[in-house]
């Protein structure tokens, strides 16, 4: 049964962070808060963990549109390539923030998040609690909503229901308070102009 941790985003326990890194390190499964929905997570170099995931949520994982969680701009750099000028200040003014960018994948990124554009989806939620595991943990992090239009909608919001639903099948919870129930704004930044895919929390017309 998953373990049930509580975090404060203002401060976040170092050694629950560290717990939950183990986990992360071990190929566990995390759901976690972010400035959005909550999600589900694992470490981005666990394929086995990565195929769990895709099972839960009933894909296949070279078909999944997972996308993955960076600790701050030069994180991102690390797994992506060809970011021009404008793109850069596009990112910098938005993030942290409830926006999913779509950018060219470097070779950094392990083959199962590509798809075949090469292309890979960037996030840096604007919360506390998984930045700082991310930091922790050294390397991005998978994400992928546990947002579910077929459920009543409190599953994506009280960490307590969410954890009812999920015990059995992921190895920790963070309680981060309630969540929001609108997903992140998707942006697609592989042209030469920023193209808005998704609506979501994120208001692109502000950033430009």
């Amino acid at each position: 049964m998953a373990l049930f941790i509580k975090l404060y985003e203002e401060n976040p326990e170092t050694r629950q962070v560290r717990k939950i890194v183990e986990c992360l390190q071990d190929g566990g499964i995390i759901i976690y808060p972010t400035d959005t929905v909550y999600g589900m997570g694992c470490d981005i170099f666990k394929r086995k963990a990565i195929e769990r995931i895709a099972q839960i949520k009933g894909v296949r994982p070279e078909k999944a549109n997972f996308s993955f969680i960076c600790y701050d701009l030069s994180h991102i750099s690390d797994y992506t390539w060809q970011l021009s000028t404008p793109m850069y200040k596009l990112l910098k003014k938005a993030l942290p923030g409830p926006f999913t960018f779509i950018l060219n994948a470097s070779n950094k990124v392990p083959a199962i998040f590509e798809s075949k554009k090469k292309t890979v989806g960037i996030r840096i939620p604007d919360n506390n609690i998984i930045l700082s595991i991310v930091k922790e943990l050294g390397n991005p992090i998978l994400t992928t909503s546990i947002h579910d239009e077929d459920e009543v909608i409190e599953y994506s919001t009280d960490p307590e229901l969410i954890y009812e639903k999920y015990k059995d099948i992921v190895d920790i919870v963070i309680d981060g308070g309630y969540g929001s129930i609108v997903a992140s704004t998707i942006v697609d930044c592989t042209k030469d102009e920023p193209i808005l895919i998704r609506q979501g929390k994120g208001n692109l017309d502000e950033m430009i």
